[in-house]
């Protein structure tokens, strides 16, 4: 198979979807041209400069940095068509009108490069309708690919294909969308709205229905349907709010349009409560009401008998929330069998998404997997509906669900098709297992995708029933205790990398992770080629990850202070110093894998090691003011010696200019919005590696260890003198930082805290321009560490954290 190489990707559309999609592009640096009509006042390519600037004040932010921004290329369709021969990929995201669309193919089908692929992100028209017009060569190209919004975030991309589109050109793009952009691909099959919508849309629309019938106020069935069941926090009408409720009309009515010899056709109603509130131009978040209102402080929920909006908050009886806490069998079992309302809603909603699944499972995708993926994906579910359906118990859920349909308890009286009450699905359990996913039409068990792709996914997205590696034992381990596994990939080829994981709460590091990194540096001197840190929890829902780690174990310090005072804590320090050193200078490369939250601790053991292997979704910084304390491990020391150096190649003795970023992103516990923003901020250099797919986060990093040690890796020369800005620049700090205390920005334990990372990142009491060394500036922060935690405030800070998890301001 040839490569697919994107040089320029045109974005047709700088709509709400088209901008963000052409955003996630520029964060891959992928080149993007992004076309609108042409604005009939100003200049031309207004329409999208405007879409440009909303996108820098979006939240959550499209962008990995605001200033990316200026790499997008505007364009309209009257001037600048023929910018299109320059592009390898183009995106049509208009809005959802046939019409509209094929009117715009007409224009820009002629100016299309003869290879490239053209691809439209409808979210469930019909792709092959969308394909009537172009020629024999161009609906060989043409395909759907859909984002779900935001895309910068949302893992699923649904790749659907005409039946004239070459699967060379699908499998390509598939490679292209998991590597480039990050993504889950799920290749759906061109029926209304496709996977994700057609279910979760169903889903919601059922939600709708029981949710009448028993009498559920909205924030109620929200308090129901979100964390508390394994989905989104936003549930399903704050989700709803979010999306926009035109939107989500929108698609339902594609569903009234395309579907009405179907059998549950009647659910495709818009419910009139959306209807009005669409009517009034209630859109939700975008229109500021929908069904939830702020009013000043407030949030308030629509009441649907008045249509007045009412106090928010009202919550799921303790009785149901108890049965929701027990095994998926036996939580099933009592919410069917109670007669609280609130517990038989919660039935009838998995009992009709159930019902729908097994109907529909043939005509909307391959196999079972591909619904999974696509609702875990696109709508933020913990599991998939065919996952529950299986872990409750196969067997016995679908005989409930045939005794529903038969009594007319269903929200449609089509039978379950034959395949889920007998053969080899009732046989295995469920639909997934060792040998794939069950597909209806091919009346088998269909394993994952063989693309090459995915050979860079150690640990791919798992199932439940599935035998999917487990990444929490998979490989050989090499020594494992209650806090640490080391361990090595023994599949052919890739036993030479030793691989560290941390057991520990939000993978903290206390004294046994700092015996267990010890240990795993000396054995990767002695027997391997470098040594890869990598959590499992990474693969959490695909992505974002994490957390690689939340820093130091603050808990497992309380014996030696409760012992010993501040001084008590001070061996552990050392200790934490000192591992992070032998990190740094050892003989073989360390390098840590990271996504999530790379906090304190976290943060200080990348940056003293030799690389960094860093997803996207990786949220860094040195946080410790908000436990009233001062990093401890080196993260300080790091900040004067990147300093140094800046500054020597810049070839100025300016130091507190070099230091200035590091001294604040430190004081004020600035924490990155992504791997991008980390590299701006000093934590990540450019050398180091950025990856888009979590699940490819592990191979890539056993893969540089590899490249650096066939390099000729050597850890870095310890320097004997590093510059350092000394006492002028602590006192240019500090008439700062009086100014914030005075003006009350700061409080007066915040100015003692900042003053002393000053004293750091400066070098302490000696003259501009001296030199210290490691050891030095490794005494200021201990000195720092211990004489801050002596004091009340930050103690107050330190316990308020352990007993809330949210920092005191004191």
């Amino acid at each position: 198979m040839s490569n697919l190489i994107i040089r320029k990707v045109a974005v047709l559309g700088a709509g709400v979807m088209g901008a963000q999609i052409a955003a996630h592009l520029i964060n891959a640096k992928v080149p993007v041209v992004l076309f609108d009509l042409p604005a009939k006042e100003g200049p031309k390519n207004g329409i999208v400069l405007k879409a440009v600037e909303s996108l820098k004040k979006l939240n959550p932010a499209p962008f990995g940095v605001k200033r990316s921004a200026q790499f997008i290329e505007a364009a309209n369709y009257e001037d600048d068509l023929a910018k299109l021969q320059e592009c390898d990929l183009v995106i049509e995201a208009i809005a959802e009108r046939m019409d509209w669309k094929h009117d715009l193919y007409k224009r820009v089908a002629p100016h299309l490069a003869p290879h490239a692929i053209f691809a439209s992100n409808t979210s469930g028209l019909s792709i092959t309708e969308l394909s009537e017009g172009f020629d024999d060569e161009l609906k060989a190209r043409f395909c759907g690919v859909h984002f779900f919004n935001p895309p910068r975030y949302m893992h699923l991309v649904e790749l659907i294909p005409t039946p004239s589109t070459q699967p060379a050109i699908l499998d390509q793009l598939e490679a292209f969308l998991t590597s480039t952009l990050g993504k889950g691909v799920v290749r759906a099959k061109d029926t209304p709205n496709f996977i994700a919508n057609r279910v979760g849309i169903f889903s919601i629309l059922a939600v709708f229905a029981e949710a009448q019938k028993y009498g559920i106020p909205f924030d109620v069935v929200d308090d129901l349907t979100g964390s508390k069941l394994g989905r989104a926090k936003s549930a399903t009408f704050r989700t709803a709010d979010v999306v926009g409720l035109d939107t989500m009309a929108h698609v339902i009515k594609t569903m009234q349009d395309n579907l009405k010899d179907d059998p549950f056709y009647p659910v495709y109603a818009t419910p009139p409560v959306l209807q009005a509130l669409v009517d009034k131009g209630a859109l939700g978040q975008k229109s500021g009401a929908g069904f939830y209102k702020k009013e000043g402080k407030a949030i308030k929920v629509l009441d649907p008998v008045s249509g007045n909006y009412v106090e928010a908050g009202k919550k799921a009886d303790e009785l149901v929330l108890r049965i929701l806490k027990k095994e998926p069998a036996e939580r099933f079992k009592l919410l069917r069998e109670s007669t609280h309302p609130q517990a038989q809603f919660l039935w009838a909603v998995f009992r009709d998404v159930f019902h729908y699944i097994g109907v529909y499972l043939e005509q909307i995708a391959d196999n079972a997997r591909d619904v999974d993926f696509a609702i875990r994906w696109g709508f933020g579910w913990n599991s998939g509906p065919f996952e529950d359906w299986q872990a409750a118990g196969w067997t016995q859920v679908a005989q409930w669900v045939k005794e529903d349909i038969d009594a007319g308890k269903a929200l449609s009286n089509a039978a379950l098709p034959a395949w889920v009450i007998d053969g080899p699905v009732a046989e295995q359990g469920g639909v997934h297992g060792a040998a794939g996913s069950w597909s209806p039409a091919k009346q088998a068990f269909v394993p994952r995708s063989t693309l090459p792709v995915y050979r860079r996914q150690v640990f791919q997205a798992s199932l439940y029933g599935e035998a999917g590696a487990d990444p929490r034992s998979f490989g050989k381990t090499i020594e494992e205790s209650d806090s640490v596994r080391l361990w090595v990939d023994d599949r052919a080829g890739e036993g030479d990398v030793l691989i560290v994981s941390f057991k520990s709460k939000m993978n903290t590091i206390g004294p046994d992770v700092i015996d267990g990194l010890l240990k795993a540096v000396t054995l990767a001197e002695q027997q391997y080629r470098g040594l890869v840190v990598w959590q499992p929890t990474s693969l959490k829902l695909g992505a974002p990850g994490g957390p690689f780690s939340a820093g130091a174990d603050l808990a497992s310090a309380m014996p030696a202070f409760m012992m010993g005072g501040p001084k008590g804590i001070e061996p552990f320090l050392k200790k934490f110093q000192d591992c992070m050193m032998r990190i740094k200078y050892a003989q073989v490369p360390v390098v840590p894998a990271v996504s999530g939250i790379a906090l304190g601790g976290g943060c200080e053991l990348m940056l003293q090691s030799a690389k960094r292997v860093v997803a996207l979704e990786s949220y860094i910084g040195l946080v410790e003011v908000g436990v009233g304390l001062v990093p401890g491990g080196g993260g300080l020391k790091e900040a004067a010696l990147r300093a140094a150096a800046a500054a020597e190649a810049a070839g100025s003795t300016n130091y507190l200019e070099f230091v200035k970023n590091a001294f604040q992103n430190a004081a004020m516990a600035k924490v990155s919005g992504s791997a991008l923003e980390a590299l701006e901020m000093g934590y990540l250099k450019p050398s180091d590696t950025i990856v888009f797919n979590v699940h490819e986060l592990l191979a890539v990093a056993c893969n540089e260890v590899r490249a650096l040690a066939a390099s000729g890796y050597r850890p870095p020369l310890k320097p004997a003198g590093i510059p350092v800005a000394g006492r002028s620049g602590i006192s240019t700090i500090k008439a700062q930082l009086v100014n914030m205390r005075d003006g009350n920005f700061i409080s007066a334990h915040d100015f003692l805290i900042a003053s002393r990372i000053a004293e750091i990142v400066c070098g302490g009491d000696v003259e501009a321009g001296s030199l210290v060394d490691e050891d030095w500036l490794l005494a200021l922060e201990r000195r720092a560490f211990i004489d801050l935690l002596g004091m009340p405030k930050t103690q107050e800070r330190i316990m308020g954290m352990l007993q809330t998890g949210k920092p005191v301001r004191n």
